[in-house]
C-alpha cells in the first residue's frame, strides 16, 4: 500500500519557552540531533517517502534544517498553516497535497522507540478507516483519550475530565482519505481548534472501523523541558560509543561507559562518564560530564560539572563550583561562576541568555 506522509512541524512551543522564542520546538536537539529528524527517519523506515510538512511561524528554520529530503531518502513538500488551529485543521490545510491517498501522520515533536513500521503494516493488513497508536499514561486528562473494546476504538475524547480510560493517543495516525470528509463536518472545540479526536469519533459514529494498537517500546512527547531531558536520557540509552579520529584527548582525562565524541573536540584534564555525547569542536577543560548529558557543537565547559543535561551549541559554562544537573540550556548561553553560589542549580535557559550564579 502506497502511503503519503504528513509531518506536523508548526505550533508555538509555548511550554518550552524561553527556548522557543528564537526557534522551532521540533528543532531542539536530543542526543545532538533535532527531534524532528527522528520523526522523519521513522516515517522513511516505514516506507513513506513523499512527505508534506506543516509549518508555521518557524517555517524558514524548519525548511533550512530539513532541506529537500534527499539526505533522508524522501521528498518534502512544505505546507504553511495559517495558525495552529488543531491537528484536524492541519490535515485540512494539507488536503490538496494528500489528495485521495491514504496517509501516515506524525507529530514532529514526538519520539517513538518502536518506530512506525508496525502501525503501517497493521493498517495495510486490515480494512480500517484509521489506525492509531495508544499508550497508558498516569494522567490522561492531558491527552486525547480512547476507549477500546476488542481492539476497536469505540469512543474518543480530547483532554477529558474525568477520563474514561488511561489510554492516550500517541502522535501517530494512519488514515484513509475518508478522514477529509469527517473533518469537514467538524466545528471548533472549546479550545477553538479542530480536534483530530473529534474527526476520529466521527468515523466511529459512521460505524467505520478505527483500529488501535499499543506502543511497543517507548513514546515521548517533548513538549516540556523535563520531557526533552527524559527523551535525551532514553535516546542515550542506545548510544553507540565512538571517538572521532580528529578529537584530542589528553592522558589526564578519563572516559568510562558509552561516550561518543565528535570531530575536533578537545578534552583536557576532564572526566566523562557515559552515556554522554560530545559534539564537534566542543571543549572540556578541568570538567566533569556525567551520565545522560548531550554537549552540543562548540560548547565550552571549563572548571564545571554537568550531568543529566542538554546543552545546545555555542554555549559556555565556566568556573561553576556546584554541579549543573537536569538542565536544558539554549544556544549561545554564557553561565559563569560568582562567589557564594548554591551547591546545585537547575536551569532552563533560552538562546543567547547570560547569567551569573
Amino acid at each position: 500500500m502506497r502511503l503519503k506522509g504528513l509531518l506536523l512541524a508548526g505550533g508555538t512551543g509555548s511550554r518550552l519557552r524561553p527556548l522557543t522564542y528564537t526557534g522551532a520546538k521540533q528543532l531542539i536537539p536530543v542526543a545532538n540531533r533535532p527531534i524532528l529528524f527522528y520523526a522523519v527517519e521513522a516515517m522513511v523506515e516505514a516506507g513513506v517517502t513523499e512527505i508534506g510538512v506543516i509549518i508555521g511561524d518557524t517555517g524558514p528554520s524548519v525548511q533550512e534544517a530539513l532541506g529537500d529530503g534527499s539526505r533522508f531518502g524522501c521528498r518534502f513538500t512544505f505546507i504553511p498553516q495559517s495558525a495552529p488551529l488543531g491537528l484536524a485543521h492541519a490535515v485540512m490545510t494539507a488536503e490538496s497535497f494528500l489528495g485521495d491517498d491514504p496517509f501516515l501522520m506524525m507529530l514532529g515533536d514526538n519520539l517513538l522507540r518502536g518506530g512506525l513500521s508496525g502501525l503501517v503494516q497493521r493498517f495495510a493488513a486490515g480494512d480500517y478507516a484509521a489506525s492509531i497508536l495508544l499508550t497508558p499514561v498516569p494522567d490522561p486528562r492531558q491527552f486525547g483519550v480512547a476507549v477500546v473494546e476488542n481492539g476497536r476504538v469505540v469512543r474518543l475524547l480530547e483532554k477529558p475530565d474525568p477520563p474514561p480510560s488511561n489510554l492516550a493517543l500517541v502522535g501517530a495516525y494512519v488514515f484513509q482519505p475518508v478522514i477529509h470528509r469527517a473533518i469537514h463536518t467538524l466545528k471548533p472545540s472549546r479550545r477553538g481548534e479542530l480536534e483530530i479526536t473529534d474527526a476520529l469519533q466521527t468515523l466511529v459514529d459512521w460505524q467505520l472501523p478505527v483500529d488501535a494498537a499499543l506502543v511497543q517500546g517507548w513514546w515521548k512527547d517533548t513538549g516540556r523541558p523535563e520531557d526533552v531531558l527524559d527523551a535525551n536520557r532514553l535516546v542515550l540509552e542506545d548510544l553507540q560509543a565512538g571517538i572521532d579520529p580528529s578529537a584530542e584527548i589528553d592522558d589526564l582525562s578519563q572516559l568510562s561507559g558509552r561516550v561518543q565524541i565528535g570531530p575536533r573536540a578537545r578534552i583536557v584534564r576532564s572526566t566523562i562518564r557515559g552515556p554522554v555525547i560530545i559534539g564537534e569542536e566542543a571543549e572540556l577543560v578541568d570538567a566533569y560530564v556525567g551520565p545522560y548529558t548531550s554537549v552540543g557543537p562548540r560548547v565550552v565547559i571549563r572548571t564545571a560539572e554537568v550531568e543529566n543535561s542538554v546543552i545546545l551549541q555555542d554555549s559556555e559554562l565556566t568556573d561553576i563550583p556546584g554541579r549543573v544537573d537536569q538542565s536544558l540550556i539554549g544556544q549561545r548561553v554564557r553561565v559563569s561562576g560568582a562567589p557564594q553560589r548554591p551547591r546545585a542549580v537547575r536551569l532552563v535557559l533560552g538562546d543567547q541568555s547570560r547569567i551569573d550564579l
